[in-house]
C-alpha cells in the first residue's frame, strides 16, 4: 500500500512536466510534420488544405537559399564545435593545474556564458565595424589597432572575412560552459592515475593523451553532442554579428534557422502554389533530420571510443 502511495505521489510529479512537454513540444513537433506535408497550409485560418505531398520539401531542397543556409550552418557547426571543444580541454587543463587565484580565473571565464548573446554579438560588430560612422560609430577597435581598413562584416564584405568574424564569436562564446564541465570532469578523476604516472616518470604530453582525454571521454561526447544541436540552431549569433543596418539579416549570411524564419512569416503561396509556411515547416524537419543524424552517428562513435 505505501508503495502504491509512493507511485501515485511520483506520477503526479512526473504529470506537469509530461504536459508541458505535451503542449509546447510534443504537439507543435507533430503539427510541424504533418504542415510539411501539406503544401497549401494556410497560415492565417489554420487550414491544411486537402493534399498530401512533398511539393513542400522538394520546393526547398530545390532553393539555392536553403541550400547556402545549410551550408553556412554546416561550416558554422564542424569549425565551431571543433576548436572550441579542443581549446575548452587545453583552457581547463591549465586552470586545473593553477592553483592560486583558480576560483578568480574561473569566474572570469564563466563570464560571457551569463552574458546576453546579441549584447556581446554587437560588440563584436562594433569591433569590427568598418568604416567609420561620423559622428556615431568609430572605426572598429580591430581595425585601429592594426592600422588596416579592412571591411570584415560590412554588406560587401566577402563571405570569407564575415564568416571567419562569426566562428570567432560562436568559438569564443561557447568556451565558458565547456570549460566549467572539463574543469569538474578534470576534478573527478583519481589522483591515483597522475601518481602513477609520475613514479613512472611519464611524459606530460603522454599523460593528457593516455590518462586526462580518456577519463574525459564522457563529457567530451556529452559536450559534442550539445554543442552539434546548438550549433545547428545558430542565428542570433549570426544576426547580432553581421546582421548589418537594423539588424536585417542578409540572405547569403542566412543559417538553417534564419531560412525557417524568414517563410513562416510570409503567409500566402509562392510561385509553384506551395504554402510558405509549410516550405519553412519542411525545412524545420530537414534540420531536425540531420541533427537526430549526427547524434546518432556521435552515439554510435561514443560506444566504441568512450571510456566509463
Amino acid at each position: 500500500m505505501l508503495d502504491y502511495k509512493k507511485d501515485r505521489i511520483a506520477w503526479l510529479y512526473i504529470a506537469i512536466p509530461l504536459f508541458l512537454l505535451s503542449v509546447f513540444t510534443f504537439y507543435p513537433l507533430i503539427k510541424t510534420v504533418l504542415i510539411s506535408f501539406f503544401s497549401t497550409y494556410n497560415s492565417l485560418t489554420d487550414d491544411f488544405g486537402g493534399f498530401f505531398d512533398t511539393m513542400a520539401y522538394q520546393a526547398v531542397l530545390q532553393d539555392p537559399l536553403f541550400i547556402g543556409a545549410l551550408w553556412n550552418t554546416l561550416v558554422l557547426v564542424v569549425v565551431s564545435v571543433f576548436f572550441s571543444t579542443v581549446l575548452a580541454i587545453f583552457i581547463a587543463v591549465a586552470l586545473n593545474s593553477i592553483k592560486p587565484l583558480q576560483k578568480v580565473f574561473q569566474t572570469i571565464f564563466f563570464i560571457p556564458y551569463v552574458t546576453n548573446t546579441l549584447a556581446i554579438g554587437m560588440v563584436f560588430s562594433v569591433m569590427f565595424a568598418h568604416p567609420p560612422v561620423a559622428g556615431i560609430m568609430p572605426e572598429g577597435l580591430i581595425n585601429t589597432i592594426f592600422g588596416t581598413t579592412i571591411d570584415w562584416i560590412g554588406i560587401n564584405a566577402p563571405y570569407e572575412r564575415w564568416m571567419f568574424v562569426v566562428l570567432i564569436y560562436n568559438i569564443w562564446n561557447a568556451l565558458p560552459f565547456k570549460i566549467l564541465v572539463f574543469i569538474g570532469g578534470l576534478q573527478s578523476i583519481s589522483k591515483q592515475y597522475y601518481d602513477a604516472a609520475k613514479i613512472d616518470s611519464t611524459p606530460q604530453g603522454r599523460v593528457f593523451r593516455k590518462i586526462t582525454v580518456p577519463l574525459l571521454s564522457p563529457l567530451i561526447s556529452y559536450i559534442i553532442i550539445t554543442s552539434l544541436i546548438g550549433s545547428f540552431k545558430a542565428y542570433e549569433s549570426v544576426l547580432s554579428v553581421v546582421g548589418g543596418t537594423g539588424r536585417n539579416l542578409d540572405r547569403s549570411r542566412w543559417t538553417a534557422v534564419a531560412y525557417v524564419y524568414d517563410k513562416i512569416g510570409i503567409a500566402g503561396l509562392d510561385y509553384n502554389q506551395v504554402s510558405y509556411y509549410s516550405r519553412g515547416a519542411a525545412a524545420a524537419v530537414i534540420l531536425f533530420i540531420i541533427i537526430l543524424f549526427f547524434t546518432v552517428v556521435n552515439l554510435y562513435v561514443s560506444k566504441k571510443r568512450v571510456h566509463y
